[in-house]
């Protein structure tokens, strides 16, 4: 039984670790996308 107990709490713990690194990968590709389609806009202003 203390074996399944602590795979579980190791499971759970690399499920931490995914759900809150698969946040910040998407929140560093979002924020990186908004920077360059600000980046974008100002250069075509600057064009025109």
């Amino acid at each position: 039984m203390g074996f399944i107990n602590s795979f579980m709490s190791y499971l759970l713990l690399l499920l931490i670790f995914v759900v809150v690194g698969g946040a910040a990968v998407f929140l560093g590709i979002t924020l990186r996308k908004n920077a360059n389609a600000k980046e974008e806009s100002e250069e075509s202003g600057q064009t025109e």
